[in-house]
């Protein structure tokens, strides 16, 4: 009988100590501190009563959507909701302009309780969209999570300060790799535009919506896509020559440049390897018409390599280039070392007096270094893009061109002395 006891007893103490350990373990299953970050932002503003989705209202199709969505969150993902619009019913500018609150924390997803905080919201007030960005920047935080806004809306801000691009840009000029996705469930011209400024500024999307079923799969698909890994740039900042320029390898890396700077980073390349650049400068303040944006390849001896270049005018908020550049295969065992190449990347941006210069410009530079071709068919590759070669096949071509004039001239002279 005793036995019987020490055996049931230790039983249960293995059932605990077994509990215990699990216990944890289901807790660590959630999403953890560096896990990605969503917050839906929604327009809750009385225009959101029009009944043109799907014979339903504009605000009933969110809310389902809503529920389908937070069925679908991914487990690694923390996820919040801010409503504008939602609180204030009456006609006062500077209090309508002020009214976006969080309704529900960003953080592991409760679905019963965040289901009933949607189930509550009534069409009700202004549209404070600029207002409503830098909340829900703030209720993302700044810890190392990616960071994603979406924002659904039927329409342009009616508050007009913040600006909602301005706002956009000011975001991502902070360089703490926000994105806003934009979803109009209007299709007017000015919502259109506005709405794809904003995701332009950041890198996002904007999507117009006209069915139901179009914005819950727009909203979960935007969701899924916060889920997936993808390479955090790495800071580095590109020197005035390319003697003090930082190495740089393949991957993804932000600068500043000031308006009309120059920056050089330098980057080993293999033989037989080839390299492919992109470089991209944001527009994230008011910047004058005329702009451009060039990358160069330039050899350790001074000699240009080969180039890449875009320019504009008019309104930009990005502007890109880039460049490849393939260095042969060894053709011996001492001809094996890796090359250096320098990058310069410059812009021609201007701004007015009032603009200001500190800090610059984000610049996101792209290196990758991949296996040349076999017979590639670049320039680069076979030296027509150095000045030496470039200038024998000028020399040789302009030659043949004259001795082949010079006999044309004389044999239509010697037939006019036999007329």
């Amino acid at each position: 009988m005793i036995i019987t006891r020490r055996l049931a007893a230790g039983a249960c103490a293995l059932l605990a100590a077994l509990a215990v350990g699990i216990a944890p373990a289901s807790a660590a299953d959630g999403p953890s501190k560096d896990s990605p970050k969503v917050e839906l932002v929604l327009d809750v503003s009385g225009s959101m009563r029009a009944r043109d989705v799907d014979g339903q209202s504009r605000m009933a199709a969110a809310q389902q959507a809503f529920n389908e969505v937070i069925d679908a969150v991914p487990g690694g993902v923390r996820l919040g909701i801010r409503t504008l619009g939602a609180n204030y019913p009456g006609d006062d500018k500077e209090i309508g302009c002020r009214d976006s609150k969080q309704l529900y924390p960003v953080g592991p997803v409760d679905r019963t309780e965040a289901k009933a905080a949607v189930a509550t919201l009534r069409p009700t007030g202004w549209t404070p969209i600029g207002y409503a960005l830098r909340g829900a920047d703030q209720d993302l935080g700044t810890d190392k999570g990616t960071r994603r806004i979406v924002l659904i809306t039927d329409g342009e801000d009616s508050c007009g300060q913040p600006d909602p691009c301005d706002v956009a840009r000011e975001l991502a000029a902070k360089g703490t790799h926000l994105t806003i996705d934009t979803l109009g469930l209007a299709h007017d011209d000015k919502t259109r535009e506005q709405l794809s400024c904003i995701a332009e500024a950041t890198g996002g999307t904007f999507t117009s919506v006209q069915h139901a079923d179009q914005l819950s799969g727009k909203i979960k698909q935007i969701v899924r896509r916060a889920d997936t890994p993808v390479e955090t740039p790495k800071p580095v900042e590109g020197a005035a020559e390319c003697a003090k320029a930082p190495e740089v390898g393949a991957g993804i890396w932000t600068d500043r440049e000031t308006f009309s700077d120059h920056r050089w980073y330098r980057v080993k390349v293999k033989p037989g390897q080839e390299l492919r650049t992109s470089v991209s400068v944001g527009a994230d303040r008011a910047v004058d018409r005329d702009y451009g944006v060039l990358v160069r390849a330039v050899g350790e001896n001074g000699q240009e390599l080969v180039r890449g270049s875009d320019a504009g005018s008019g309104r930009t908020d990005v502007m890109s280039s880039g460049l490849r550049y393939p260095v042969a295969k060894a053709k011996d065992k001492n001809d094996k070392e890796a090359r250096t190449v320098c990058l310069e990347v410059s812009n021609s941006f201007s701004a007015p007096p009032s603009v200001k210069r500190d800090p610059g410009l984000p610049l996101e530079l792209a290196v990758d270094l991949v296996k040349s071709p076999d017979n590639p068919s670049d320039l680069a590759a076979f030296g027509l893009g150095r000045g030496w070669v470039l200038l024998a096949v000028l020399a040789v071509t302009g030659l043949l061109a004259g001795l082949v004039w010079g006999w044309l001239s004389r044999w239509r002279v010697a037939v006019w002395r036999a007329n």
